[in-house]
């Protein structure tokens, strides 16, 4: 089992608060999430388990909601939004930027662990574009020199 005990009783008390097994499906992919970091098949079964629910039909939504990742990723996630205001304001410059700076390119991690780097539709900050959100930090107005500044500071964290 890749869940621990806690996740699995978390998953249990949440989905007792509902009268629809079913409705339960959500909570459970964001604790098996919280804990794990991604979601896979593996992961559905081990759901479908507790909650009865078939593993198809979890699976179903979690390909649905793009926050739940299907595989594992580095400790920083960082997603650059590619929308209309940022496209606008230079966020393909920014993806290749950091793709060059990184070493990789959308939707890989770094050889480290440490940074994922994907692009997402908007994250709703369109007057300070172009930006990005990191875990659950979001950076805007941002120049190579900012972003240079940004990735150095979460390096020197670990």
């Amino acid at each position: 089992m890749i869940l621990t005990e806690d996740s699995v009783n978390k998953i249990k008390e949440k989905a007792k608060q509902y009268p629809r097994m079913k409705s339960a499906i959500l909570p459970a992919l964001t604790i098996a999430y919280q804990q794990v970091g991604h979601v896979d098949p593996v992961i559905y079964e081990e759901i479908s388990s507790i909650i009865r629910i078939p593993a198809l039909e979890i699976a179903e939504a979690a390909t649905f909601y793009t926050m739940f990742h299907k595989k594992p990723r580095g400790k920083y996630l960082i997603q650059v939004c590619h929308n209309i205001s940022c496209s606008l304001m230079g966020a393909d410059s920014l993806i290749s930027y950091l793709e060059n700076k990184l070493g990789i390119i959308k939707g890989e991690t770094t050889d480290d662990d440490i940074f994922t780097l994907v692009t997402v539709e908007c994250l709703g900050s369109c007057a300070t574009a172009p930006m990005m959100q990191i875990n659950e930090i979001f950076y805007e107005n941002l120049t190579p020199e900012k972003v240079d500044q940004i990735l150095e500071e979460l390096k020197n964290k670990d």
